[in-house]
């Protein structure tokens, strides 16, 4: 053998470790059925529909996102109280200066109306776009195989999470701060909850060579942070006391960030501890939520609250749980919680008290769908042909 060749040789076998050492770890799915989906991308393949038309539309969304910048929230107009960029900020949307104060200050609550000033802080909108892009490129991958949507998919989790210059650092510290009353609170943790569709972004990109070991591992350790900020920060804590909707996504950010980094341990006490007890107060007898049901958005929020109900259910099995089968002695459970919907939303019913702002169906909907594989009885198609411009797929929880 020339010895060029053979050095070549030996440089190849010494460095297989490393190679192999770069290379992720297949993600699973927390959230998506893998058999679902696999199914769905077998139709798509076979050019059934509705399949095909739905993975095109989706497809139509990746490649506008091929197209964005990466996101950061490192170079927002606004310095957090810490004096630090990196840090999260944003202000509680329905606080509203006091007229009667000639500074406005402190600040009061108007529920359901929001304040433009609160809108004009973007770090909440740079991260749902961030988490909307992420998810429509990596479904864009798994369905395609086109590496080029992996590539931007992972430049943005690097660039939003990991890269010292443009990362976010693992704290809501001032999140939904009120003028005139605090910095930040624990409300404004609901505002990361789309966050759960990075790990599923993992999962959709196994085989993807855009995806190595540094980029996994450096999200699970930014993941893992996070969680203990959710779990410990005095600013954190109360959210998971909460009554509301707010409770309900406080248990489905710390529940998933804890299956995504492997505490599993976590992820059980938080959904015994904190997600079974929510039944009885939340949900009543007949499915209503009545707390939600209270506020000047109602539809927007059962229906919000109902997605946080879902995504649980869908998580819990993964240690051993079964929400949606759970009932109370008198009956409360997830099951007339999904099935209140129907008569709404087949038109037989109106709300008692109409929304402040616009209503949509799609997370009732959506929700419908999720719950209709778990109850083959639920007679979800009825309702999906009232909406006909609705098409359930299985990617949306």
């Amino acid at each position: 053998m020339r010895p060029f060749l053979f050095f070549l040789t030996l440089w190849w076998v010494m460095s297989a470790p490393a190679r192999a050492a770069a290379t992720a770890a297949p993600a699973a799915f927390i959230l998506l059925d893998p058999a679902a989906m696999a199914a769905y991308k077998t139709a798509y393949k076979a050019g059934h529909q509705p399949e095909a038309a739905q993975v095109k539309s989706l497809l139509g969304r990746a490649d506008r996102a091929l197209k964005t910048a990466p996101y950061t929230i490192a170079t927002k107009p606004q310095t957090p109280p810490s004096g630090d960029k990196h840090d999260y900020i944003s202000q509680a949307p329905y606080w509203w200066p006091d007229p009667s104060k000639p500074n406005g200050l402190p600040y009061i609550q108007k529920d359901g109306l929001h304040n433009p000033e609160a809108e004009a802080m973007k770090d909440s909108e740079t991260l749902s776009k961030l988490c909307t892009d992420v998810q429509a490129l990596s479904l864009a991958y798994y369905f395609s195989g086109e590496e080029k949507y992996a590539q931007q998919a992972t430049r943005q989790l690097r660039t939003f999470f990991l890269e010292p210059a443009t990362r976010m650092n693992p704290n809501l510290n001032f999140g939904q701060g009120i003028p005139g009353i605090n910095s930040g609170r624990n409300f404004g943790i609901i505002e990361t909850r789309h966050l759960v569709n990075i790990p599923e972004a993992l999962a959709l990109m196994n085989g993807s060579k855009s995806v190595d070991a540094y980029l996994t591992s450096g999200l699970k350790t930014w993941f893992k942070a996070f969680n203990t900020w959710l779990t410990t920060s005095p600013i954190a804590l109360p959210e998971g006391q909460a009554k509301n909707n707010h409770g309900t996504f406080y248990d489905t950010q710390v529940v998933d960030f804890a299956l995504f980094t492997g505490d599993d341990a976590l992820a059980k006490r938080i959904l015994q501890q904190q997600t079974w007890p929510r039944v009885a107060v939340q949900l009543a007898p007949d499915g209503a939520q009545p707390l939600e049901l209270a506020r000047t958005r109602p539809w927007n929020y059962v229906s919000m609250n109902l997605q946080g109900w879902v995504r649980l259910a869908l998580m819990a099995p993964h240690v051993g749980l079964d929400l949606w089968h759970y009932t109370t002695p008198d009956g409360r459970g997830l099951r007339p919680a999904v099935e209140w919907f129907r008569p709404y939303l087949l038109g037989e019913k109106k709300m008692a008290k109409a929304d402040v702002a616009g209503t949509s169906n799609a997370l009732a909907l959506d929700a419908f769908a999720q719950a209709a594989r778990a109850y083959p009885d639920l007679q979800a198609n009825e309702v999906f042909a009232h909406h006909p411009d609705f098409t359930p797929v299985p990617w949306a929880y």
